[in-house]
């Protein structure tokens, strides 16, 4: 296990090319998952309002068009702030921006644009400040702790590790028995064609999501494992890619980006059903995401499927099941929501008594990088940030048959 100290780690943008991007207000354009997976008409139903998005990462420029009004710094906890708006690699304003942007001034268009941001400014590769700006820069897993002591519903961490952290763990414990939904990057190792396993999302309670490109083909550069969960758009759009915030980048991309946009999913459904617990939520993202393959055998590659918010949002009649079993208890050391008691004091819901369709899952996360300048953090491990349908399903590179996963390793 590896010991979390103040500084976290290294942090390694991970990226598979950037050029500067086109007039801005061709963004959205190239925004292409916002077609297929019918945002215009999800937002009829739901637009993310009251829900608040933890993004732990390099910061968040509240100061963009995009991003304008939609950051709240006056709910950072004080413990944690420090210096939490200014990002030092434009990778947590990308991230900021895909969740909850308003596309205003022709920036990017968040999936859930009425949804806030709650930013926390970590140190990971290609932070450049002193020693005084380090001691004072918290860690990541500080920021979990202090992000489930608040009224945020969903924490997004678009960075990993190799190595697990008894502390990391612990705080993601602790995060998930606020009911809190934990999501992360599994990462871009893909092309290294081995199973890097990457924390935090391969803990148990973090939700792992791969990348997929336009086709809804899980992207060659996403990492494989058997704690990747879900699947979205993580490639062939734009983003920013360095601190100076002049104009974005063409193809930032990465399973961090997928992250993001599954927490803009999470944040819509969250949204519509503000009495549904995270249990609910989590169950309704796996129960509609699209796949060619058994829902109770998912793929090592994209998990149980492409993301498919609408046809929760568009479905009066869905069942979440129960509010207060995991769907994926069995290989999440238990059901933490229901031990800490967070569940019994939920407001009731009129789901039905019985769980819909529990998936075989191991715990719910992944992350790794590819392309990456992997620096020893003082603890011997790296951090780093993994930079980065809708209509139909998400298929397997090269038309292989999904391969199903063992239970992940605790």
């Amino acid at each position: 296990m590896r010991a979390v100290s103040a500084v976290v780690g290294a942090l390694a943008a991970a990226t598979v090319g950037f050029a500067p991007s086109a007039a801005a207000d061709d963004v959205q354009a190239k925004q292409w998952y916002l077609g297929p997976m019918q945002a215009e008409g999800m937002w009829k139903f739901s637009t993310g309002k009251g829900v608040k998005v933890a993004v732990i990462d390099s910061g968040v420029n509240a100061n963009t068009p995009s991003l304008k009004g939609q950051v709240l710094t006056d709910e950072i906890p004080e413990s944690v702030a420090y210096r939490a708006t200014d990002d030092y690699l434009g990778h947590g304003t990308t991230m900021a921006e895909l969740i909850a942007g308003t596309g205003a001034g022709g920036g990017l268009k968040g999936l859930a644009p009425d949804a806030k941001i709650v930013p926390y400014r970590a140190m990971f590769d290609g932070f450049k400040g002193g020693a005084e700006e380090k001691k004072k820069t918290p860690d990541a897993t500080a920021e979990i702790r202090a992000a489930a002591d608040t009224d945020v519903k969903i924490i997004n961490m678009s960075f990993g590790a190799q190595g697990p952290s008894s502390k990391e763990k612990a705080a993601v414990e602790y995060a998930a028995s606020k009911g809190k939904l934990l999501i992360a990057a599994v990462g871009n190792d893909g092309r290294k064609g081995k199973d890097t396993i990457g924390y935090p999302a391969a803990y148990p309670y973090v939700v792992g999501v791969a990348s997929a490109n336009k086709s809804l083909t899980v992207s060659k550069f996403s990492s494989s494992g058997n704690y990747v969960d879900l699947s979205a758009p993580g490639q062939g759009f734009p983003g920013w890619c360095d601190a100076t915030f002049r104009s974005y980048c063409d193809n930032v991309n990465g399973t961090s980006s997928a992250a993001a946009v599954a927490s803009g999913a999470a944040a819509l459904i969250w949204s519509a059903h503000p009495d549904w617990t995270v249990n609910q939520v989590t169950r309704a993202l796996i129960d509609t995401a699209g796949r060619t393959w058994a829902k109770d055998d998912p793929s090592v590659y994209a998990g149980y499927g492409f993301i498919r918010p609408r046809l929760v949002l568009e479905n009066q009649k869905y069942n979440a099941g129960p509010a207060h079993v995991d769907p994926l208890a069995k290989y999440n050391d238990g059901d933490l929501l229901a031990k800490s008691g967070t569940a019994a004091s939920s407001s009731p819901t009129p789901s039905a008594s019985t769980p819909s369709q529990a998936p075989k899952n191991g715990s719910t996360g992944g992350t790794s990088a590819a392309g990456s300048n992997e620096e020893s953090s003082g603890d011997g491990n790296t951090l780093w940030i993994v930079l980065g349908a809708a209509a139909a399903v998400v298929v397997i590179a090269g038309g292989g048959a999904a391969v199903v996963r063992a239970r992940r390793a605790r």
